[in-house]
């Protein structure tokens, strides 16, 4: 995993807009860092394709060779991207006093901790019109609910931004962020299809719960109509019918918001002193 430096603070006129300049000047350091460039927009993109098509040659354009695709992208992109990168920001900028700096300024606390996790979501938003432009460019059948697509890649941003926010608080330093972000990874990866398909019921019933699990069914239901788990014997709904389905997705989502942002009204550091 990379570290970047922090931005240099002195000198950003903030104006009306303290925001955009400090997202501003996130995204020139973003941008400084090859590294995490390239594992923000080629592995993301890359990876998910290929097993897109090596998976429609075997068993055609279908809607669950679309979902797999588009899910091992929301994976990558929303725990490699999204969350790692903010923690190691947010990390970075405290240990360097940057963060107690910019507390002296116009922006608000909100706007300091939010600003790290817009180059990362811009890239994800990107990577996400791109693999899904070519997955279904590639002949793929048309999602039954796009508007479930869209909800998921913004709420998988907003989720994971939180979590590296929360986690930021018992990082040490960017190093120590690839030891305290494996819960967050494991439960990312125990949230899977191919993962929940193999547990136990009990245990996949508590899996549903994470918030991978809540991003993987919101895109299962986008792309094909039916939950991530479903059986393959469940007719896929209809447009109308998969809001219905949304219901715990989405109330997972909010209930992961709601605890990342209260660990993060409690435990967020804004600086290495206890």
């Amino acid at each position: 995993m990379t570290t970047m430096s922090p931005p240099a603070t002195a000198g950003v006129g903030f104006g009306r807009r303290p925001l955009a300049a400090l997202s501003k000047a996130e995204y020139r350091q973003f941008r400084r860092n090859k590294t995490l460039v390239i594992m923000g927009t080629v592995f993301p993109v890359a990876l998910p394709l290929v097993s897109f098509f090596l998976a429609r040659n075997d068993s055609g354009s279908t809607a669950e060779v679309a979902t797999t695709g588009l899910e091992m992208f929301a994976l990558m992109a929303f725990l490699f991207v999204q969350y790692y990168s903010v923690l190691s920001l947010i990390t970075t900028r405290r240990g360097e006093g940057v963060l107690k700096r910019l507390r002296t300024g116009e922006a608000s606390d909100w706007q300091i901790q939010a600003a790290p996790a817009v180059p990362s979501a811009l890239l994800t938003v990107v990577g996400g019109v791109i693999v899904a432009g070519v997955i279904y460019g590639a002949g793929a059948p048309a999602p039954v609910n796009a508007v479930a697509l869209v909800i998921g890649l913004v709420a998988g941003i907003i989720v994971f931004s939180l979590l590296g926010l929360a986690t930021s608080a018992v990082t040490k330093n960017a190093e120590a962020a690839q030891i305290t972000s494996m819960p967050v990874m494991i439960l990312a990866f125990v949230g899977l299809t191919s993962i929940r398909d193999i547990l136990p019921e009990r245990m996949a019933a508590a899996a549903d719960w994470t918030p991978f699990a809540a991003l993987s069914d919101l895109i299962s239901l986008g792309a094909s109509g039916k939950l991530a788990t479903a059986e393959d014997s469940i007719a896929a709904t209809d447009f109308a019918g998969t809001f219905t389905e949304m219901g715990q997705p989405l109330a997972t989502l909010g209930l992961w918001t709601v605890l990342a942002l209260a660990l993060i009204a409690t435990s967020f550091r804004w600086d290495d002193r206890r």
